[in-house]
């Protein structure tokens, strides 16, 4: 990401990534390497980064938000090591290293998984316990994390991770391709960024650009990864090419062709770029994703 701003909230999360890992007995050290394993793979924490942006618009203490986006990227990384068992997209690979069950075994694997899910629900909340005293920062703080279990749960990322399982080899209608990509992908990225504005009290205009720029971002942000793995270089992505072709799934270029969607995708980015542009500086970090998701799919 060619952003200071973004690099210097990346290494932030990567510094206190572990911080927040509840103590695991002895007994199950196995879990805590295996959840470590994965949460130190690298990535570009783009939904931590995203969130923090959203509230330090608002002039919040990142101390204050630190906690709420490690734990969402202690949820990324549930929904990660899940997406690459066997049952689901069967990935050897992620961010170039073994994925987790292909370490750990596939029992341990999910167990990780669910272990990081409730991790991330008990860091916020403990978090919470900190301001009883301080009830406008504290519904602050509920609403971010309501937004985040709804935008990662049955009513999100969940639900749109079932209907792409049962929507593979079939023919898919363009409602059921966007219902798919809407919540697979896109409600994570924008309840992260909703939930950021609420963390920092941000104003009910701030609060709906940041609602369609996570919308617009979202949608994009999946139809690119369908992109990249028609066209991208499995070496500077970390995993295998071609996984939706062999799988049969409902990504846009099955759906579409490569060009209308790429065109598709840009579009989306021109209208995420357009909800952040009245902010000018302040949107760094929201344009440089723009900037390097355009970089991926234009060159």
């Amino acid at each position: 990401m060619n952003s200071p701003e973004f690099n210097r909230l990346r290494n932030l999360v990567n510094e206190h990534i572990l911080d927040y890992m509840p103590v695991i007995d002895q007994k199950c050290s196995t879990l805590y390497d295996s959840m470590r394993y994965s949460l130190t793979a690298g990535g570009k924490r783009i939904r931590p980064v995203l969130m923090l942006a959203a509230a330090l618009m608002c002039k919040e203490k990142e101390e204050i938000i630190l906690p709420f986006a490690c734990a969402a990227e202690y949820i990324q990384t549930y929904s990660l090591i899940h997406d690459d068992l066997p049952a689901m997209d069967n990935d050897d690979y992620r961010r170039g290293m073994l994925t987790n069950h292909k370490v750990y075994g596939e029992d341990i694997a999910i167990l990780a998984g669910d272990g990081l899910l409730s991790a991330a629900y008990e860091i916020m909340t403990k978090h919470m316990l900190l301001f009883m005293d301080d009830p406008e920062r504290l519904k602050r703080m509920t609403r971010a994390a309501f937004e985040l279990s709804k935008g990662t749960g049955v009513r999100g990322m969940v639900a749109g991770q079932v209907a792409d399982v049962e929507n593979e080899g079939k023919a898919c209608s363009e409602e059921m391709l966007t219902f798919i990509h809407a919540n697979k992908t896109a409600a994570f990225i924008k309840s992260v960024t909703l939930a950021g504005g609420y963390l920092g009290g941000a104003d009910e205009q701030l609060q709906n650009d940041l609602k369609t720029y996570g919308e617009h971002l979202g949608l994009a942000f999946q139809i690119v990864d369908d992109i990249l793995d028609v066209i991208g270089d499995e070496k500077k992505l970390g995993k295998k090419t071609h996984v939706d072709e062999q799988l049969d799934k409902a990504t846009y270029p099955a759906l579409y062709g490569l060009d209308k969607s790429i065109d598709i995708a840009m579009s989306h980015l021109a209208k995420a770029r357009d909800a952040m542009e009245k902010y000018y500086d302040e949107a760094e970090v929201f344009n440089c994703i723009i900037d390097f998701l355009e970089s991926e799919i234009i060159r």
